[in-house]
């Protein structure tokens, strides 16, 4: 059996100075930045470590990073009012704020979808 002493997640993104100002000054997000990436303490969480690709960078088809929020409605409208643009994904059921509102349907949490810089799928929910 594997012994570890912790565990964190990871992904990559194309500019990590974009990603710096994006997850630091556009989300408010405690970073570090470490000789090797980024360290996003997630309040909460384990760190979520961002790393530099700058040849062959693909951004993630699926959400890399999650982040709860007690008022998704709060939270989206700070969101775009950052200049944030709430992601449409047809079939998903989206309000007009872009909020597939879950809890009302028992289908899950309340969840809006975003785009980091290096266009990495992240998300805002509330259970």
């Amino acid at each position: 059996m594997l012994t570890t002493s912790g565990g964190f997640s990871g992904f990559s993104v194309d500019d990590l100075g974009a990603a710096l100002v994006f997850y630091r000054d556009t989300l408010g997000i405690a970073v570090v930045d470490t000789q090797m990436g980024l360290q996003l303490d997630v309040t909460g969480g384990a760190p979520v470590f961002v790393y530099e690709k700058t040849s062959g960078h693909v951004p993630a088809t699926f959400t890399v990073l999650n982040f709860e929020v007690a008022d998704i409605d709060v939270a989206v409208d700070e969101l775009v009012a950052a200049g944030v643009t709430i992601e449409r994904y047809p079939g998903s059921y989206q309000d007009e704020k872009g909020i597939t509102r879950g809890k009302a349907a028992d289908r899950g949490p309340d969840i809006a979808w975003f785009l980091d810089p290096a266009g990495n799928i992240l998300s805002v929910l509330s259970n």
